[in-house]
Formats: C-alpha cells, sequence, structure tokens
C-alpha cells in the first residue's frame, strides 16, 4: 500500500510489535505506542525502518486524556492520514496498577480503546480498518469458565470488543471497517506468563492449551493480513489458534 500509514498501540513488544512489523513488511509506515518500554519501542521502530518504511514511537499512558491528545498531536505531524489503527495495548494483570486502581482494567481495556478510537477518527482514512486485538477467552466471556486473575481482564475487554462494535455504523459512515482479531494463548508473550504466576499451570484449568501455541509472528501476521484484506466486511471476527467451538463447554 504505497504511501500508507498504520497506528499500533501497544507495539514496544508480543504481538503489538509483530503487528508492527508485519505492516511495516507491507509497506505501510508505522506509529506504535508504548507506556514504559521506550528503548524496546525504539528498537522494534528501527527494525520496521530497516523495511524501508517511517516508523514512529510514541510514547504515553492511554488511560490518560492528557497523554492521548499529545500522543494524537505528535503523529498529526509525523503523517496526514491513517489507513490502518490497531487496538491492541491492553492490561489488567499488572498487580501494581490493578492494586491502585481497581477500575484499571475496564479504563485500560474499555474507555483507552474508545479515547484512542475517537483521537484517530478524523485520521483515519475511506477505506481503512480498525482492528481490536483480544482473547478467546474475553471474546466468549460469560461462556467459558475464566482463571479468578484473568476475570477482570476478560470482562473488561469483551465490554471493550461491544463498546467498539457498537461504532460500526459511525465507522461505516466514514468508509471505515472495524475487524476483530481473537487470539489463542500465545507463545512468548506475558499473558501465559501472569496467568502461569496466577494459577499453578493453565493446563489445571477448564480449557488446557494445545501442545503448540502460535506465536507472535503469527499473530501479527493474521492481524496485518486481515487489515489489509477489503473482502473482509466490518464485524468479521478472525480467530487465531483453536477453533472457539473448542473452548467452550
Amino acid at each position: 500500500m504505497d504511501g500508507g500509514a498504520a497506528l499500533v498501540t501497544g507495539g514496544s513488544r508480543g504481538i503489538g510489535a509483530a503487528t508492527a512489523l508485519a505492516l511495516a513488511a507491507r509497506g505501510l509506515d508505522v506509529a506504535l505506542t508504548y507506556r514504559n518500554k521506550a528503548q524496546r519501542a525504539g528498537e522494534v521502530a528501527r527494525e520496521a525502518e530497516r523495511r524501508g518504511v517511517r516508523a514512529l514511537a510514541l510514547g504515553g499512558d492511554l488511560t490518560r486524556p492528557a497523554d492521548v491528545a499529545r500522543l494524537f498531536a505528535d503523529l498529526r505531524a509525523w503523517c496526514a492520514r491513517l489507513d490502518v489503527l490497531v487496538l491492541n495495548a491492553s492490561g489488567g494483570l499488572e498487580r501494581d496498577l490493578v492494586a491502585a486502581d481497581r477500575d484499571y482494567p475496564l479504563r485500560i481495556n474499555r474507555d483507552a480503546q474508545l479515547a484512542v478510537l475517537d483521537g484517530a477518527l478524523s485520521l483515519l482514512a475511506r477505506g481503512g480498518a480498525v482492528v481490536f486485538v483480544t482473547s478467546h477467552w474475553a471474546h466468549l466471556h460469560g461462556r467459558v469458565a475464566q482463571l479468578p486473575a484473568y476475570e477482570p481482564v476478560a470482562a473488561s475487554k469483551q465490554a471493550g470488543e461491544v463498546a467498539l462494535r457498537a461504532r460500526q455504523a459511525d465507522l461505516a459512515a466514514g468508509g471505515v471497517r472495524l475487524l476483530v482479531v481473537t487470539g489463542d494463548l500465545v507463545e512468548g508473550t506475558i499473558t501465559p506468563k501472569l496467568l502461569q504466576r496466577a494459577a499453578r499451570g493453565i493446563a489445571a484449568g477448564p480449557a488446557a492449551p494445545p501442545t503448540r501455541l502460535p506465536t507472535a509472528a503469527e499473530m501479527g501476521a493474521a492481524i496485518a493480513a486481515a487489515a489489509l484484506d477489503p473482502a473482509l466486511p466490518s464485524g468479521h471476527t478472525i480467530v487465531v489458534g483453536r477453533a472457539l467451538d473448542e473452548l467452550l463447554p
């Protein structure tokens, strides 16, 4: 996509970094956000630039309106339009943040998603796509058993998905599609590690993971492919890893 640009939230590591690099490999300039991993975000940006595109790392806390406003001011100075917005940043398993603010999971997984979307609306180009990244357990919240440590994350991420889907008509008026990519536990990302600290092995849970988990690179490639596939209708859900019905009781 000549001249295209993408914004990936939570792009300093894991799925976000893999998505930023996958989009860069497809020719899009890439901006990525980070909360406190400036060095890692800079490394991802430099790796994207090695693919022949421009890249920008933007620091800030997406739960703070002032940070979001500053982020978009910097983004508008860098690019004239966005063709892809990937809402990947999430949270709720961070003990320090949750201890300080019990509502943090909802503020990052729902409220911040809407705040970033609102900030991006004037930049999103007709024919563009917004991609919300979630997990099977959040996507199926209320229908599958949850580990207690993940319950607030799953509930708040589902709330974010519901709130974003409610914005589809507004997006469609501007010629923008909303897509949802839901992933299994992803090899090497922080979520399985944090869950394993909270439970004595995920395999003891109601839906044990498969022998091979999808990688962050596979997840990033799937997100990039979905974002750039005009055949996918707004509201479509892309599943990475196990089929959703394998997790249902």
